[in-house]
């Protein structure tokens, strides 16, 4: 299995001059929470995660990632990663597919981020976070016997849902 980890948002994205902070990105990534050790193992054995892989720092353009990822075993495998990203400026980028939502209050949004015939295998789910959002980047081919007949989307939003309300409020 392989993880892809960015689907897309990696280009690097630029608020656009004369943008609100609303939808600016802050100069570091969120650190309220830290999807690497702040998500409870009940909430990773309940989705049946493992091989947590080693934390990731990115950056690109401006756009910083901090989180980790893992998989599960004949399922998908997904990086949970605080981002500078916030909701509007994901949701501004046109990306395919995107719905908008709520998850324990705080809102949210969907995104398919890649092209081609293989835009279904992939599903990014951002949640509102103070100076960013935390992204589930969740990648979900066919082949999968647990989870392939699943929509990608489907399954990163039900793991968000299970992780947002582990979240402080001040997050």
């Amino acid at each position: 299995m392989v993880l892809v980890a960015g689907c897309g948002t990696e280009r690097g994205v630029a608020a656009p001059a004369g943008t609100s902070s609303r939808s600016s990105i802050a100069s570091q990534v969120p650190s309220a929470y830290d999807p690497c050790t702040d998500i409870p193992e009940s909430v990773l054995a309940s989705e049946k995660l493992h091989s947590k892989r080693t934390p990731t720092n990115r950056k690109s353009g401006g756009v910083r990632w901090r989180g980790c990822a893992w998989v599960r075993t004949n399922g998908y495998a997904v990086s949970i990663r605080a981002t500078n990203l916030t909701v509007d400026v994901v949701r501004s980028k046109g990306f395919a597919e995107t719905r908008d939502f709520t998850i324990d209050g705080r809102r949210a949004v969907s995104t398919r981020q890649f092209d081609g015939p293989y835009i279904q295998e992939a599903c990014t789910v951002n949640v509102e976070m103070n100076g960013g959002s935390l992204e589930f980047n969740l990648n979900n081919p066919p082949s999968n016997r647990d989870t392939g007949s699943i929509d990608s989307c489907e399954l990163a939003r039900t793991l968000a849902e299970k992780v947002v309300p582990t979240m402080p409020a001040t997050a």
